[in-house]
């Protein structure tokens, strides 16, 4: 089955590394023109739009709506006048704290870095979203359904935020033609948040306890992408669990 998804626009925050570089390239392989924001990482950043050809690639932070507004007029500009597809994957763990132990610096910045990025950005999209057809998928986790692992709980408290958020706008935006719906992965090997912030005897302790008995790709949650923006418009306000069997809705 041929999935096209020629000429249509769209958005990946966070597509210059792990996750969001396969969802970029997924979504160029189906021949939708992108754009592409990262806060750090910036050699990354060009080497993915150089592996992607025809990509724009803008520094943006997410956290700061001004840039974000700013950002979104620019590539609509760029996309005459229209953006179809919004994947919010920016996100960060920042670090594992027990909650006793946490500061509200570090509070706040674990639900900017994850909430308050995916509410600047659909907001800033909305008005782009103008042709009577988009899609919206938000970037939760499997922490946003568990409580996660040590010292994620304001990680866990904002994932789940990203569903809470994902099922109020899949209500606003349905009469436009707009659907949104959000992933939640769980352990994902190879991407800057396990390796950043999980051991590799936590990584292996994790997958001995998933049913399928072995890790996910990034490619696995790319392939979730493609499903909610290409093959279906008449689901809305779904998550999509990618964890192996290790939780069930």
């Amino acid at each position: 089955m041929e999935i096209n998804l020629k000429g249509k626009t769209a958005v990946v925050t966070g597509g210059n590394v792990g996750i969001g570089r396969a969802i970029a390239r997924a979504l160029v392989r189906c021949g939708a023109q992108i754009a592409i924001s990262y806060l750090s990482h910036a050699d990354e950043a060009a080497q993915t739009a150089h592996e992607l050809g025809n990509v724009l690639c803008l520094r943006v932070d997410a956290t700061d709506s001004a840039q974000v507004n700013q950002a979104f007029a620019q590539i609509a500009k760029a996309f005459n006048g229209h953006i179809d597809i919004l994947v919010n994957n920016a996100g960060n763990l920042v670090g594992r704290v027990p909650l006793a132990e946490m500061s509200d610096e570090h509070w706040r910045k674990v639900m900017d870095a994850n909430m308050t990025t995916a509410f600047y950005c659909s907001r800033a999209v909305i008005p782009f979203m103008n042709t009577g057809w988009g899609r919206i998928v938000n970037m939760s986790s499997l922490a946003g359904r568990d409580g996660g692992g040590a010292g994620a709980a304001a990680y866990a408290a904002a994932k789940a935020g990203v569903i809470g958020l994902t099922r109020g706008l899949a209500k606003e935006l349905a009469s436009k033609g707009i659907t949104v719906n959000a992933l939640a992965p769980g352990l994902i090997l190879d991407t800057p948040l396990q390796n950043n912030f999980t051991r590799p005897e936590v990584q292996q302790a994790t997958i001995a306890r998933i049913p399928l008995g072995h890790g996910g790709t990034v490619d696995d949650v790319a392939g979730a992408v493609i499903y909610f923006v290409a093959l279906t418009g008449f689901v809305t306000g779904e998550v999509a669990e990618i964890n192996g069997g290790v939780w069930f809705a």
